[in-house]
């Protein structure tokens, strides 16, 4: 199990400490830096502290920036590998690797081992949050999907990116321009994730792992991914993604159309993408009315129009989804974390990824060829 944090935020040293950390500053930085989190020593604390002004940072959750590699390019890691499998002598070993080579190399390995549950997911958040909002995040993340022997997950990439850490609407603008900057940071990782197949797959000496690569997107994250899309060049498209699912997702209903050039491009990337709607979120209504020119929302009305790609886009309506987990006033008025708020979208999404066929997929009526409703089983 392993779980990293990529974050284009600033990278600062707090006062008293020796280490290096991630700012909850609402700036973003133009490249992602990639950090390790430590769980075995991870407590949890008790209400009390929680309340405390020292639990933030590392109090919350510690982690490891990873040093940025000396040259670019992942030579290194293929020499460490073959090292490794006593096909060519190096005097270079894991340690020497930093970056980006560090973690593809760390999942790498992880994945070609024979485990189960050992697929990768990366996880886009939505906006209101700074750094310490995201650390918490990730240890709710971590018990929902790695945890629990429902997912197929066993190692969560957690793309942190500068959200304001208020919910005052106006912010919501400041969050509309660090998401487009964050998505072109997001889109460079997707070419440097490509380059290591290459370099990796292209030779037989090294086998391809037998796990799955999944994304998730929550609210304005779906901002953020959109952002890598229209960044993409179609032709320089690699399917290296297994599963995409779009929850509560904050972009306009008609992302699917061929003129936005953004969401159209997820069936070149993924096998299946999923949206999650609510036509109860409150969340989505405030977006539209307010900060969205009247434009309905994909997770609020669903998209426009998804004929040409129904074979591999579903949606699936989450309205009647009870909040029986968490079910305080922000859960029921909202109507927008059914992902964290409900055992019947919960159960939903981990079908999802596991790659159960739509058709199968308990807990569903079928309304039509794509579309879907949760019920109550």
């Amino acid at each position: 199990m392993a779980v990293y944090i990529l974050s284009n935020r600033k990278i600062v040293r707090h006062k008293g400490e020796k280490k290096d950390s991630f700012s909850n500053d609402e700036y973003s930085v133009p490249n992602f830096r990639i950090a390790k989190c430590h769980f075995p020593d991870h407590q949890e604390p008790v209400d009390t502290a929680r309340k405390k002004k020292d639990n933030t940072n590392r109090n919350i959750l510690d982690y490891t920036l990873f040093s940025e590699p000396e040259k670019q390019g992942y030579q290194d890691v293929l020499d460490v590998l073959y090292s490794e499998k006593g096909l060519r002598p190096s005097s270079l070993t894991a340690d020497h690797l930093g970056g980006t080579q560090r973690m593809f190399y760390e999942l790498y390995r992880e994945m070609s081992s024979a485990k189960e549950r050992n697929d990768v997911m990366i996880f886009i958040h939505g906006y209101a949050y700074d750094f310490d909002d995201e650390l918490r995040a990730i240890l709710d993340l971590k018990k929902l999907f790695i945890d629990r022997t429902e997912s197929p997950v066993g190692h969560i990439l957690f793309i942190s990116w500068p959200a304001s850490g208020s919910i005052v609407p106006l912010t919501y603008f400041d969050d509309k321009a660090s998401s487009i900057n964050s998505g072109t940071s997001l889109m460079r990782l997707f070419y440097f994730y490509s380059q290591f197949l290459q370099d990796i797959f292209s030779n037989r000496n090294l086998n391809p792992c037998r796990q799955h690569i999944h994304i998730v997107a929550h609210s304005m994250g779906n901002r953020v991914l959109q952002s890598m899309l229209y960044s993409l060049k179609n032709e320089n498209i690699l399917r290296v993604i297994d599963q995409v699912l779009l929850l509560n997702p904050d972009v306009s209903y008609k992302v699917f159309e061929e003129s936005e050039e953004s969401f159209n491009k997820l069936p070149l990337l993924a096998n299946r993408i999923s949206v999650y709607v609510n036509r109860k979120d409150t969340i989505l209504g405030i977006s539209q009315f307010t900060k969205n020119i009247l434009t309905p929302r994909l997770g609020k009305n669903g998209p426009v129009n998804t004929d040409r790609f129904k074979e591999v886009v579903s949606i699936i309506d989450c309205t009647f989804a009870e909040d029986d987990i968490l079910n305080s006033f922000k859960f029921d008025v909202g109507n927008h974390w059914g992902y964290l708020s409900s055992s019947m979208v919960q159960h939903d999404i981990f079908q999802n990824l596991y790659g159960t066929d739509r058709s199968l997929i308990n807990g569903r009526t079928k309304n039509s060829e794509n579309v879907f409703t949760l019920t109550a089983q």
